[in-house]
């Protein structure tokens, strides 16, 4: 029989000087790697500074400014083309509507001298008033437009009258007789004549509707009495 002895651990201390002096070194060793990524990041952006970067963006600002200024000057000279363009092209218009109201005051005027051309003292009535070249047409199934130019020769006189008009028609197997301007009709002044010289006229008769236009008789009036007339056949 033995006796048997327990186990025994033995734990070194390790001086507390010689603990921070460890403790030091770790700190001096963090600081210094520290350091080192501090100045290696500062190397390798130092592109990045902030004085380059202000005078990049200012720059960059400059030329977005200068750009902005000639894209608003291209644009105002494209307005202004644009605006001058449209002027041109209205005043094209108005010149092409004043060149055909004068070829048709011009056709007015020729035909004018034509029948004044055309004229000879024996055709002016024995009163001085007369109706050249009566002109009708049909225009629709129950319209019919006339043109007429009623003349004086008698100088220095003014003629006021007015017109009627008798158109012949077939009306329901009938010829009829449709006289203008008819009673209580609102319209009488297109009928009134009031002239020196000469007096052109024209406008539109409407008949009833299935009448059939056969012919077309123009009256000059003065305070009732018939001074001149003309008919045409249709």
């Amino acid at each position: 029989m033995s006796i048997s002895a327990p186990k025994m651990t033995i734990k070194r201390h390790m001086p507390w000087p010689l603990r921070a002096l460890i403790l030091v070194v770790v700190i001096a060793v963090g600081g210094a790697m520290a350091m080192w990524a501090y100045d290696l990041g500062r190397n390798n952006f130092s592109g990045l500074n902030p004085d380059g970067m202000r005078d990049h963006v200012e720059a960059l600002s400059e030329q977005v400014k200068k750009l902005n200024a000639e894209r608003d000057q291209f644009s105002t000279t494209a307005n202004a083309a644009e605006s001058q363009l449209n002027i041109e092209r209205s005043a094209q218009a108005q010149l092409a509507g004043q060149i055909k109201t004068l070829e048709a005051e011009n056709a007015k005027l020729k035909e004018d001298l034509s029948f004044f051309q055309s004229l000879l003292p024996t055709n002016v009535g024995a009163d001085g008033v007369t109706i050249q070249r009566l002109k009708a047409e049909i225009v629709a199934p129950n319209q019919v437009r006339y043109q007429l130019l009623a003349i004086q020769g008698e100088k220095g006189r003014q003629f006021v009258g007015n017109l009627q008009f008798s158109v012949t028609v077939l009306q329901g197997g009938k010829s009829v007789i449709i006289n203008f301007p008819e009673q209580n009709a609102t319209d009488l002044a297109r009928y009134k004549l009031a002239f020196k010289y000469y007096q052109r006229v024209d406008g539109v008769l409407t008949l009833p509707e299935g009448a059939t236009i056969k012919a077309i008789q123009a009256r000059v009036l003065e305070r009732g009495q018939m001074r001149a007339q003309q008919s045409v056949n249709l």
